[in-house]
């Protein structure tokens, strides 16, 4: 019967005023409660709402980012040496791939008896360039 008179009712989402939310913030950035116990103690139904409020209202970061965090020397090695071979694999890749349409056109020009490459274009000569204007 204890049990019952202790447990408090469930609060809908307008009950949480401003003053309410920074006492429950307080409380567990103090360490008092844990976020789920003071979410248990206050009958606040969802599940990250406490959270939300220490994000918005908190003094603390409560944001972890791992990739926000400094490298050791070692860490950041074994990054560029990942980087670096996977940039000699692109490498790679690109030349096979070039020698592979270099080797196609050469097949085709030869049993098609045409000429695929278009030969690069000459500069055009001065006094024909003299005429335009």
């Amino acid at each position: 019967m204890e049990k019952a008179a202790e447990k408090k009712s469930k609060r809908t989402q307008r009950d949480y005023t401003l003053g309410f939310k920074l006492a429950v913030v307080a409380e567990v950035e103090q360490g008092d409660l844990t976020y789920k116990q003071a979410q248990k103690k206050y009958g606040i139904q969802g599940r990250s709402t406490v959270l939300v409020w220490l994000r918005k209202h908190g003094r603390l970061t409560w944001d972890f980012n791992p990739s926000a965090m400094p490298q050791t020397p070692n860490q950041r090695i074994k990054e560029l040496e990942a980087q670096l071979a996977a940039a000699e694999k692109r490498a790679k890749e690109a030349e096979l791939k070039a020698k592979l349409l270099d080797t196609i056109i050469d097949v085709a020009e030869g049993q098609m008896g045409i000429q695929i490459r278009k030969k690069p274009l000459a500069k055009p000569s001065n006094t024909s360039a003299r005429k335009g204007k």
